[in-house]
């Protein structure tokens, strides 16, 4: 019995000095966001060409008004091109594409991915057209400016740029919650990681790359999902630094079912597993060896937990040590957990301080939950394509900025 009590506690130990580590990662993050990120200085007035790429998978029914969208940004009407990438759509919703002012490309697969659709379409679009490849999801709008504010990263040298991505829909309490991850996300890992002096993290849509450089990236991209996890940890192993833009706004849909949920964490849990064992202790030795810190905190991310599942257990452990654990390890674990909510609380926007989150934050063990059985389902979730179904918004993001001054 004593053994067992013994390796009881060196488990505990190892769980606590785990998420002890990764908690004081984010929180330095999440307290460096809290400061002002001052912009580099152009090195040039180029405005170059953009080709705006948007694959999609089976999204007829909003492609059609997303790039009618895409079509109304300030930028110079000759100075991008709006690239519909069309896997498995209907006759009648290419049809209704052929007839706006933009480019059509028809993809098709054995078994559909983004990047085979990406690197599809690059093949047909060719190397002369174009300086910069942007990349949206079917389901994203951009602010009218998104394309002006994008090309200023890129005349201050950079050859990758992420965008501030953020909620167009907060109609459930499922949406909310995803609207305020997708926000805590961007304070730690993009704009608190560029104060830091480390690559922001990209996020698969809303991204934008020098084209003849992601060009020649993706060809050597095979990923099923998360390619932008691959190409993310690729770029900063080689030295290519990140920037993030944060008031250059793409409108991304949020999750709004259960169901929709569990399969987008799963997916997304998968890819994290997946790249860490792929880079994660590259990324040490590139540190010893070369002193590359960027591409170790990088890959220090597939280390960390997910933030729900984190808030989770750590709110778990916080009741059972009240009752259960001896004195000085219970302090311990309330401490930590305090850490893991002043986190979180200095790093979610102040937008979201309203009742309709507090509703939402109901929903948090049901999030937990669903979250957790993602985790013990993401066997083999990486080796196949697991579709998140968009729905049409109907919503202009004229609508969206009235709604933000709104909350």
């Amino acid at each position: 019995m004593e053994i067992i009590i013994q390796l009881l506690n060196i488990i505990q130990w190892i769980f606590f000095i785990y998420l002890l580590i990764t908690t004081l990662y984010i929180f330095i993050f999440a307290l460096a966001g809290l400061f002002s990120y001052k912009k580099p200085p152009q090195k040039d007035e180029i405005k170059r060409k953009f080709a705006v790429m948007i694959p999609g998978y089976k999204e007829d029914e909003i492609i059609v008004e997303v790039c009618q969208d895409a079509l109304n940004q300030d930028y110079p009407k000759d100075k991008y091109d709006v690239v519909a990438i069309c896997d498995s759509y209907e006759p009648e919703t290419i049809a209704q594409l052929k007839k706006l002012p933009i480019k059509v490309i028809e993809v098709s697969f054995e078994k559909s991915t983004k990047s085979k659709a990406l690197n599809k379409a690059m093949a047909v679009l060719g190397d002369d057209d174009y300086e910069v490849a942007l990349i949206l999801d079917a389901d994203n709008l951009m602010a009218e400016d998104f394309i002006t504010k994008m090309n200023y990263a890129f005349q201050t040298g950079f050859l990758a740029v992420q965008g501030h991505r953020v909620a167009k829909n907060m109609d459930t309490n499922f949406a909310v919650l995803d609207a305020i991850s997708e926000d805590i996300n961007n304070h730690i890992f993009r704009k608190g990681s560029r104060i830091m002096g480390v690559s922001s993290a990209i996020i698969g849509s809303g991204m934008a790359f020098e084209y003849s450089f992601f060009k020649k990236m993706m060809g050597d991209v095979h990923a099923i999902g998360g390619f932008d996890k691959e190409i993310d940890l690729k770029m900063c192993r080689d030295g290519i630094t990140i920037e993030y833009v944060e008031d250059a706004y793409c409108y991304d849909e949020k999750v709004q079912k259960a169901e929709v949920f569990q399969n987008q964490r799963r997916r997304w849990l998968s890819a994290q597993v997946v790249y860490f064992k792929r880079f994660f202790f590259k990324s040490i030795i590139a540190l010893i060896t070369k002193g590359n810190v960027d591409f170790f905190s990088k890959a220090f991310h597939t280390f960390l937990p997910p933030r729900i599942l984190l808030l989770g257990f750590m709110g778990i452990i916080f009741f059972i040590s009240l009752f259960f654990y001896p004195a000085l390890m219970a302090v311990l674990w309330i401490k930590l957990f305090a850490l893991v909510v002043l986190t979180f609380v200095i790093s979610v926007p102040r937008k979201f301080y309203n009742t309709k989150t507090l509703s939402a934050i109901l929903s948090l063990p049901r999030g937990f939950f669903l979250m957790f059985l993602s985790l013990i389902k993401i066997k083999g979730a990486n080796k196949k394509f697991l579709h998140t179904k968009h729905t049409s918004s109907g919503t202009s993001i004229k609508d969206i900025k009235n709604q933000n001054k709104e909350s």
